[in-house]
């Protein structure tokens, strides 16, 4: 989705094992890869292309391609979110472990131009604190390789502050999108763990799909950019989501709308290379018309074959459903996820779940806060598409024969990716979804707000949920519920030693005199009666409030 969420760790404890000072010590140099081991290597599936509505290996075998996202090099960050808590081997394994054979790794334009990313722990990840974002990607693709795992690159946004509903901002262009994209295309031109491309994530709003307007049609971009990567590597799957607003006036989730595809394809210059990709979330993301129907869940499938199923059930196209996620508490969406994987294995599509990282916002993630434990309830509902195997032994990543920092980097302050010497240590940041990456990604992405009467009586109830706590900060989230219709929202709280609010999600925050005052914003803003919103702060503080004593207002 392209908001994502965010929940931290309450606390990023230096973990001390050998084992991850060796496999973590990986220092690549530009465009380099390192060595997988054997075993991993030969379970990759290579360079795929399409048949049909199925994606193929070069030997015509069908594969289905099963991944998980784990963001954060597209947020300030610049680096996998957890680095701060686990070692880069450790998550591979888990995800490897846990039956997929992928990786959606989400990236912003700002982060591939940086000079440093941050929030990196040294003790666990001693070979990474040195790297350009641009290094890390090389070795976060390494290391995928030698767990079994293939790489898809995910242009999830263009700066890292937020997600854009076009391909191209007043700041980053057409032309920088798709040149960026050719550097990459040319970076792993000759590695095949990494399978394709999604050209750009969640398209929304003005968006449209062969509405003929060279600024909006997504369609259109999505052709121009295509043939631009395959002209540097024509081996790669180009992955193109749909839209918002269908041509039809129907509204669904942003990059969700496929409806227009099968009249009017994308058609490349090389062919069997299209694989299209819709995103996918239950009501506790958005209350979408379909989950108030009588009919629900049974009426779903009905849904998702309008919008996107119909490609594969009439052989036009490969689908990887790109994103869906959910924190799985709710029985809405126990029904919606358990109606979705009956429909993903019925139909053999491909997907990529949302997300490995606890700190999505509106989804939570496949492990808990300590980013070890996994979520046996969530995993259990995906069992039926999942294929769990004993992760391959991956080679230890090569000591890095440039002399590691002698300090441990911290998470940087200021959301610009090239921190300074003296840079105020912060923790990573959260990423706000609101339809589902910072998100919320998607925490996957903010969604349309519900509407609500002006002038409506309303109330909330909020709960002080604490994230992570460090000498120089602190994350919290809010859990806000409407009692009634709300038009706008706000949540103060006593807060001595609170400095700043550096960053925040669904709200929008002020610190005076010693106290913090949050209104709701963006996907947040509004509330429809009984709905319930994730939203979070990340504060400057010498301290932070324990418990935090909330005054609510609300109209």
């Amino acid at each position: 989705m392209s908001a994502k969420r965010t929940n931290w760790s309450s606390t990023c404890r230096v973990l001390h094992r050998a084992a991850a000072l060796v496999a973590g010590a990986t220092l690549v140099a530009a465009g380099a890869i390192a060595a997988p081991a054997a075993s991993a290597a030969t379970s990759l599936p290579g360079w795929l292309s399409t048949q049909g509505s199925t994606i193929v290996t070069a030997s015509g075998a069908p594969f289905t391609i099963k991944a998980t996202a784990w963001f954060g090099m597209e947020t300030s960050n610049c680096a996998p979110h957890g680095l701060w808590s686990i070692a880069l081997d450790d998550g591979l394994s888990a995800i490897a472990g846990m039956g997929f054979n992928t990786i959606r790794l989400p990236f912003s334009n700002e982060c591939l131009a940086a000079k440093a990313s941050n929030s990196i722990n040294g003790a666990v990840n001693p070979g990474l604190v040195s790297l350009t974002p641009l290094q890390l990607m090389d070795t976060v693709i390494a290391r995928a390789k030698a767990h079994g795992l293939s790489v898809i690159l995910d242009r999830h946004r263009p700066d890292s502050a937020a997600q854009s509903e076009l391909w191209y901002t007043g700041q980053y262009s057409e032309q920088r999108w798709i040149d960026d994209w050719k550097m990459l295309a040319a970076r792993y031109k000759n590695e095949s763990a990494v399978i394709g491309v999604d050209l750009h994530n969640e398209p929304h709003g003005g968006a449209c799909w062969n509405c003929g307007d060279p600024a909006r049609d997504w369609r259109a971009a999505a052709t121009r950019a295509g043939n631009a990567v395959l002209g540097v590597n024509p081996r790669l799957l180009i992955i193109i989501e749909g839209v918002e607003r269908q041509n039809d006036g129907s509204n669904t989730w942003w990059g969700g709308g496929l409806k227009d595809a099968g009249a009017a394809p994308v058609t490349l210059a090389v062919k069997n290379r299209v694989v299209y990709s819709p995103h996918d979330y239950p009501a506790s993301v958005f209350a979408q018309p379909w989950f108030s129907a009588s009919g629900y869940p049974a009426n779903l499938e009905a849904v998702w074959d309008a919008n996107w199923g119909y490609l594969v059930r009439k052989n036009i196209a490969p689908v990887l459903l790109g994103e869906f996620g959910t924190k799985l508490e709710t029985a809405s969406d126990r029904a919606w996820l358990d109606a979705l994987v009956a429909y993903v294995a019925k139909t053999k599509i491909s997907y990529a779940y949302w997300s490995f990282n606890p700190n999505s916002g509106d989804t939570g993630g496949l492990v808990a806060d300590d980013w070890r434990t996994p979520q046996k309830a969530k995993l259990a509902a995906l069992a039926p598409i999942l294929t769990p195997v004993a992760a391959p032994a991956p080679q230890p990543a090569p000591i890095p024969s440039t002399p590691a920092p002698k300090t441990t980097p911290r998470p940087s302050l200021t959301p610009t990716p090239t921190p300074t010497p003296t840079a105020t240590p912060k923790p990573p940041t959260p990423s706000p979804k609101p339809s589902v990456s910072v998100p919320p990604s998607h925490a996957p992405t903010p969604k349309p707000g519900a509407g609500t009467a002006p002038g409506a009586s309303a109330g909330i109830t909020a709960t002080w949920v604490p994230q992570s706590t460090w000498g120089e900060g602190y994350v919290a989230e809010l859990t806000v519920t409407a009692t009634g219709p709300v038009t706008k929202w706000s949540v103060s709280f006593d807060a001595a030693g609170t400095t700043a609010v550096s960053n925040a999600w669904g709200m929008k925050c002020s610190v005076a005199a010693g106290r913090v005052t949050c209104t709701g914003a963006d996907w947040a803003a509004t509330l429809a009666p009984g709905q319930t919103v994730r939203v979070g702060l990340q504060a400057a503080a010498t301290r932070a409030p324990s418990p935090a004593k909330l005054t609510l207002s609300a109209s």
